[in-house]
């Protein structure tokens, strides 16, 4: 797990840089290099003392750090740039460290793949059911792609997923298998179409290029991070 929890620190350490670079093209300027190092203290913090103090660290580092680097630059720092920095550290860090609390549970590396299996699943169902059967848009000024019938087909294939994975594999209760299924659902294609939303209000088509073809970084995690924090919830209550 400790591997997973450095590739992990760093995924969400690019993914903080393609949103700096992203912002940027409205000329709002993120404090990076502060963000870089509350997010590598937050993950730090929470794989050795639990999610609860990873919050903590978040919540003392980031005004120290940001405010730092915001006075120095004097009068270029517009309250735009304030919140925009903390919007960020929220999205990508706090979320992310959801991720690592659910690698230090029971049964670490299994909480990982249901992490990353549902929102495969949803992206594969909503892709296969949208191609053959698309007719009629979810949210065509946000995202053209994204019909009725590919959240159908979404749905359909993460509660087949979960079912397989979290009653089979994890033995969990048909309440826990419903709950991660509808869940996974709502977050990832919600991760989705927020992304989109900021994608157009910041003009740029992805948000980085690592993966030629699919976009940056971020355009790959937006679903596992508006996933992780339930995921984690709700095998916590599991």
């Amino acid at each position: 797990m400790e591997i997973f929890v450095v590739l992990a620190g760093l995924a969400l350490s690019y993914a903080l840089w393609e949103a700096a670079g992203a912002f940027l093209v409205k000329q709002i300027r993120l404090p990076l290099l502060a963000l870089l190092a509350i997010n590598i203290a937050q993950i730090a913090t929470t794989w050795f003392a639990g999610l609860a103090w990873g919050i903590v660290a978040g919540l003392i580092c980031w005004p120290l750090l940001t405010s730092a680097v915001f006075i120095s630059q004097g009068r270029k720092t517009t309250w735009k740039n304030v919140l925009t920095s903390l919007a960020v550290n929220v999205w990508i860090t706090w979320l992310g460290c959801c991720a690592v609390a659910l690698a230090h549970m029971d049964r670490g590396a299994l909480m990982i793949a249901l992490l990353v299996l549902m929102p495969v699943a949803n992206d594969v169902g909503g892709w296969a059911a949208g191609v053959m059967f698309g007719k009629h848009p979810l949210a065509p000024k946000i995202s053209p792609k994204k019909s009725w019938e590919g959240l159908a087909g979404s749905l359909a294939l993460s509660v087949l997923v979960s079912w397989l994975f979290v009653g089979c594999v994890l033995q969990l209760s048909w309440a826990i298998i419903t709950a991660v299924s509808l869940t996974a659902v709502v977050c990832s294609t919600g991760g989705d179409l927020i992304e989109s939303v900021l994608k157009r209000k910041l003009g740029v088509k992805d948000m980085g290029s690592i993966f030629p073809g699919h976009g940056g970084m971020l355009d790959r995690l937006d679903s596992i991070l508006m996933w992780a924090p339930l995921c984690y919830l709700i095998m916590v209550i599991a």
